[in-house]
């Protein structure tokens, strides 16, 4: 099946390991691991961003694996969990980006189609998340205000 905007098929990225067992040489508890992502997410990382500093500089490999939940999960039950979710941050920073970049560059035509390309996963990812309530359901995108996501 093909990608939806470039109709390239492309190779899929990286694979987890298949055996789904915690690693005898991880030195690790599931209760330190879980003081580690609530640090991180104190200090304002995102999901995402904490998983690749456990996996780079912990040498943690799979947070569900051994603690039988995500970190997702685990930033929701101690109540660190953003508004908005990380997918859609990310996709609000790199439309603020673009516009910013065609702001100094109005007749680049492929940051015009990738701005409307990004705009539009935003939408439906928005749509998503306000159907199963991860979003308020008034939650709206902006893009005049969307340069609040910059960090």
């Amino acid at each position: 099946m093909a990608r939806m905007y470039s109709r390239k098929r492309g190779k899929s990225g990286s694979k987890k390991p298949i055996k789904k067992t915690v690693p005898t040489w991880l030195g690790y508890k599931p209760k330190e691991i879980e003081l580690l992502i609530v640090k991180f997410a104190k200090e304002g990382k995102s999901a995402s961003e904490t998983g690749l500093i456990l996996r780079d500089a912990y040498g943690i490999p799979n947070v569900r694996v051994i603690c039988g939940k995500s970190i997702t999960a685990i930033m929701k039950e101690k109540k660190l969990l953003p508004e908005v979710p990380d997918d859609v941050t990310a996709l609000i920073r790199k439309a603020v980006l673009v516009r910013k970049h065609l702001e100094e560059n109005v007749k680049d035509q492929t940051a015009k189609r990738g701005l409307v390309i990004t705009e539009s996963k935003i939408r439906k990812l928005v749509k998503y998340y306000k159907r199963t309530g991860k979003l308020q359901s008034e939650w709206k995108y902006d893009p005049s205000r969307a340069g609040f996501f910059m960090k």
